[in-house]
């Protein structure tokens, strides 16, 4: 499942640093604008102590974690939406991902050059939201001109359900919001939004990189952030990309959590930031379980049991008679399949049954 989360924000914030944390793909980082100028992508493993968990219980041959997609896109800067600084190329980019991780620069260092000459983050935040509303406000009256007259002068009615949509993004939009910030009645108005794929539709997460000390509880550039986008439908995670990078240099487990612990944290930046992007993708996991293999399958949140089948194959879902499914939590208490089973605790599911983050399922099908 290709969904991809691409991390934007103003040259030198930290983003490719990040992305080096992340992927064993290296984006070039180096002290000046545009130094990212292709997007890198990176495939992250999700870190998921279910999988672990079960695989104890089973002692497979393999353990298969599910996976995120997270793309390095160059800095934006002022007068990108008008191909300042190759604007028009890392807009593109943008558009292609699903989700946007926002970093922002939450900490003073001298010897590295901001591009506004200055630390503030809530400039900085605005100034990605400015030039990605330009753009969706571009496209926006582009449409507007396509299908006002058919809206207002003949029967359309999908024009004229094109042209309110359009209309509603358009005052959020010269009034400095988000596509986001927008809300619809009715399905086919939520469709109808859904096909202009705008920038600032997309869920975003802000991303408050800090220094070492502002780790754990964060810092006066971090409160700025959480008051400013309080009224947002969006995510804050706090993350020290130096620290990150540094996390990443440990070669044993042990290595790392000795670091963590003393500079008092749980676990690392990067693992929360991987399971949020996820989450902010709407994806969800399931499992299979077998002495072959215990593996981690992405769905999207609300899929039926033959979209889930069809994750592992398309076949599956087009021959899909029934799933068998086991929760997370029973089969864990349990130990096992048979036992499960034994205290019936597996339950045969149909066509319409929704599938739960954490369900162990195996597909019955016929082709």
């Amino acid at each position: 499942m290709a969904l991809q989360c691409g991390i934007v924000g103003l040259p030198n914030v930290g983003k490719s640093t990040l992305f080096n944390c992340l992927s064993n793909a290296k984006a070039q980082s180096a002290n000046f604008p545009f130094c990212t100028i292709e997007p890198n992508v990176g495939v992250i493993t999700v870190p998921d102590e279910r999988l672990n968990k079960l695989a104890s219980l089973v002692n497979p041959q393999r353990i298969v974690p599910t996976t995120v997609e997270i793309v390095d896109i160059a800095g934006l800067v002022k007068g990108a939406s008008k191909g300042e600084g190759l604007g028009n190329k890392f807009l593109a980019n943008i558009r292609e991902t699903d989700a946007i991780l926002h970093v922002l620069r939450c900490f003073d260092d001298e010897n590295i050059t901001h591009v506004d000459g200055s630390v503030n983050p809530l400039r900085d935040k605005e100034i990605i939201d400015y030039e990605l509303q330009l753009k969706d406000l571009e496209t926006i009256e582009s449409r507007l001109s396509k299908v006002q007259k058919q809206a207002q002068t003949g029967g359309d009615k999908l024009a004229k359900l094109q042209f309110e949509v359009l209309k509603k993004y358009q005052e959020a939009l010269l009034q400095g919001k988000s596509a986001r910030t927008v809300t619809f009645d009715t399905k086919d108005e939520m469709k109808a939004a859904k096909e202009l794929y705008l920038l600032t539709s997309k869920p975003v997460m802000y991303v408050c990189n800090v220094d070492e000390a502002s780790a754990v509880n964060g810092n006066k550039y971090v409160d700025m952030v959480k008051e400013a986008v309080k009224d947002e439908d969006a995510q804050i995670l706090i993350v020290a990309a130096k620290i990150e990078s540094e996390i990443a240099e440990f070669e044993t487990y042990e290595e790392r959590e000795m670091f963590l612990n003393e500079i008092g944290l749980e676990e690392s930046g990067v693992s929360r930031l991987i399971r949020a992007a996820y989450a902010l993708l709407d994806l969800e996991t399931y499992f299979t379980v077998g002495v072959q293999e215990v593996r981690a399958w992405t769905f999207l949140k609300g899929s039926k049991a033959p979209q889930c089948a069809a994750v592992i194959h398309t076949d599956f879902e087009k021959g899909f008679i029934r799933a068998e499914v086991i929760k997370y939590d029973d089969f864990v208490t349990l130990g096992s399949e048979a036992a499960c089973k034994e205290a019936g605790k597996m339950n045969v599911e149909g066509k319409e049954y929704v599938a739960h983050d954490g369900d162990i399922m195996h597909f019955r099908f016929n082709v």
